[in-house]
């Protein structure tokens, strides 16, 4: 007879296999989508933690870049589709960080 655990661990789902289910596979429209809203959120989270690792205020960063504080707002909750221009302006003009890309 199995024990508790082995059928536990048998019965789990990957995050992998999560996605899978509720996205599609890698490669699929929806998964692309989510995706990309992933990113995006995850770009506005480094914003905002480089933000206040320079004690800004979201107005203070729109003030620097042009910009304004509800623009910085919904780019850091992940809710703006953020060109590379003003990604550059944002952390390299406001946040005096540089900024580089690799692909895989």
């Amino acid at each position: 007879m199995k024990n508790k655990m082995e059928t536990k661990i048998k019965n789990t789902t990957t995050f992998e296999e999560h996605l899978d289910k509720r996205y599609g596979e890698v490669g699929s429209i929806k998964r692309a989508e989510f995706e990309i809203k992933a990113k995006a959120f995850s770009i506005g989270e480094m914003i905002k933690e480089e933000r206040l690792l320079a004690h800004l205020t979201q107005e203070q960063l729109a003030e620097k870049t042009g910009t304004k504080k509800s623009f910085i707002s919904r780019i850091e909750n992940g809710h703006s589709d953020i060109q590379l221009s003003t990604l550059y302006k944002l952390l390299e003009i406001g946040l005096g960080k540089k900024v580089t890309f690799s692909f895989k």
